[in-house]
């Protein structure tokens, strides 16, 4: 295998992913990312990827959003109305079910960018996120499947284990289906996009709001109409519409094979990461040093090793990695064994991961957050005075559209007037960077969370709590809709951005997977704290919220995101990216 050797304080010999050209024969309308047609061969931008390719993708979203928001609104209240459970037992089997929904994404980023590419891994897993819907909806459907109906209050018959297992295993598919598919499509709506084409590259962060804003369209019929349907015709439509609706998702998808532009698969991130660990380690114990003359291994090829990423340049962090790339003796070596010498591209690689995991883990309290929307906030929703006509009444899983319209003011204003104003300002190309935007995002967070408490606070100490207007909740969800506009969207940026070639979807994956995190720490908390106030008199969190303190929980959650976002201040004022060497 030909190869060279890299001084550590020189970069400037490397093939970045900004420098990397196709041939002198190659056309400047083909490009230069090495994404493929369907045909594999390299892309031409004429007829690939771009917004030839990207409406496609964003339709599929809203489609496969809006199925997911109608089943995540309605869920807590089919437990609680349908399965007999206590609500706090709904709440916390919501959050382990959203828990491991979002980790299960970590699976389908690496099968994708490992195995099978992002496109096939989106297709498969979307056919098991099918089975699961109709599983549900049949759960739905057929009596015998749930407990029979009751009208008291108290003492009535809960799920036998047969029906819940059927319940729960349509569960399980749903969130195995959604861990293949919610981590790719993202990444492979950035892939239609050359980031070494600067007009290309403007389009990606312009699609990736798009992505946001297509989020929170599914979201809007999901929470509006397909809830209203639900509330009127029963569960059975309320899940079986969503079904069709996710089958016509992968319809949409499908349809734009011949436009899409495709990236090979590259290997298992995670064996790259172990061999760089293990040769490091080896080396250590065997006296070998890194300084500033040593030189390090890279192939010699236009390429990396890594099949279809191109190399990454040396930076001067986490030096002990370093040692991994050491060749003292390349005339008894193997330099084709990377269990024993590993590339500078691979080291690279697993020190983008150590990057970006700090700034990952200091943002799980939004996630926190974000777990009340689909748990106590529904709650919250259900108790008040929802009358809107003397012939309407809202749905309780609608009130979560007040942090959908969020996002609809928000981003356009933020793209046409805040980006402009800021550039000028700090001559950065988005205005604020992906760091600040998330930054901004948590700081919101604290006072949708303060709002919670203080509303919920007025409401429990009120003199007839039942003839509070729901819309008393607007603002909670409206701040926290805020904070995810910005938070979710400069994540995608980030994560994109700092991944390397082989790991864009376990990136994606990665950020994704906190919103699970927050989930399951949502549920550790509701156990902790029931445990602590018990769940008689004083509890804070009873099955009837008249009774509980539910404006305590909130207080501690707003403190907890508090706390956080010094956290992440200090984190983010520290990190330094690949890009900046």
């Amino acid at each position: 295998m030909s190869y060279q050797l890299l001084q550590t304080t020189d970069s400037t010999t490397m093939v970045s992913e900004s420098d990397a050209t196709l041939p002198l024969s190659s056309s400047l309308d083909f490009v230069t990312n090495g994404s493929l047609d369907f045909k594999g061969r390299v892309a031409n931008k004429r007829k690939t990827g771009g917004w030839k390719a990207t409406p496609f993708i964003i339709a599929n979203e809203a489609a496969e959003r809006l199925s997911a928001f109608t089943v995540s609104a309605s869920l807590v209240l089919y437990l609680t109305k349908e399965m007999k459970e206590s609500l706090p037992d709904a709440a916390t089997h919501v959050s382990d079910w959203v828990g491991a929904t979002y980790l299960l994404m970590l699976l389908g980023a690496f099968i994708a960018d490992a195995y099978l590419g992002r496109y096939l891994t989106v297709i498969f897993s979307s056919a098991v996120y099918l089975v699961g819907m109709i599983l549900l909806t049949i759960s739905a459907s057929v009596d015998s499947l749930r407990p029979k109906p009751c009208t008291e209050t108290s003492n009535c018959p809960t799920a036998t284990p047969g029906q819940s297992a059927f319940l729960y295993s349509a569960l399980a598919l749903v969130a195995l289906g959604t861990g293949g598919v919610k981590p790719n499509v993202p990444s492979f709506g950035a892939d239609q996009h050359d980031e070494n084409d600067e007009k290309e590259l403007s389009y990606k962060y312009t699609f990736f709001n798009f992505f946001f804003l297509s989020i929170k369209v599914g979201a809007l019929l999901g929470l509006t109409v397909m809830v209203y349907i639900e509330q009127e015709k029963g569960y059975a439509w309320g899940f079986g519409l969503p079904t069709a609706i996710m089958f016509a998702s992968v319809v949409i998808l499908a349809a734009g094979f011949p436009m899409y532009r495709y990236k090979k698969p590259m290997g298992s991130v995670f064996t790259r990461f172990i061999q760089v660990l293990v040769v490091s380690v080896k080396n250590h114990f065997r006296g070998v040093q890194v300084g500033p003359e040593t030189k390090l291994f890279e192939v010699a090829t236009e390429e990396s090793d890594i099949v279809g990423a191109r190399k990454l340049s040396h930076t001067p962090q986490y030096r002990f990695l370093d040692k991994a790339a050491v060749m003292e003796d390349p005339e008894l070596l193997d330099v084709s064994d990377r269990w024993k010498l590993c590339s500078v591209t691979q080291i690279e690689e697993l020190k983008t991961f150590l990057r970006v995991f700090p700034v990952w883990a200091s943002t799980i309290a939004l996630s926190l957050s974000l777990a009340q929307q689909s748990t106590f906030f529904l709650a919250q929703s259900k108790i008040l005075n929802r009358q809107l006509t003397p012939n309407f009444t809202i749905p309780p899983g609608s009130m979560q559209v007040f942090a959908v319209v969020n996002a609809f003011i928000t981003v356009p204003i933020y793209e046409k007037f805040i980006v402009p104003f800021i550039q000028k300002r700090t001559n950065h190309h988005r205005g604020f960077t992906a760091l600040q935007r998330m930054g901004i995002g948590l700081f919101i967070s604290i006072f949708a969370l303060s709002a919670a408490a203080v509303v919920e606070h007025m409401r429990r100490t009120h003199a007839n709590p039942a003839g509070l207007t729901v819309f008393w909740l607007v603002p909670q969800f409206f701040i926290l809709g805020g904070a995810e506009s910005f938070t979710y969207v400069g994540q995608l940026e980030f994560f994109y951005d700092e991944a390397t070639d082989g790991m864009k979807s376990v990136c994606g994956a990665l950020f994704l997977s906190e919103i699970g995190i927050g989930s399951w720490v949502n549920s550790a908390l509701v156990k902790i704290v029931e445990g602590v106030t018990g769940t008689g008199v004083g509890g804070w969190l009873r099955d009837d919220l008249d009774e509980s303190k539910l404006d305590y929980y909130y207080a501690m959650l707003a403190g907890i995101s508090a706390v956080n976002l010094f956290i992440y201040v200090w984190v983010a004022r520290r990190y330094k990216g690949r890009h900046q060497g």
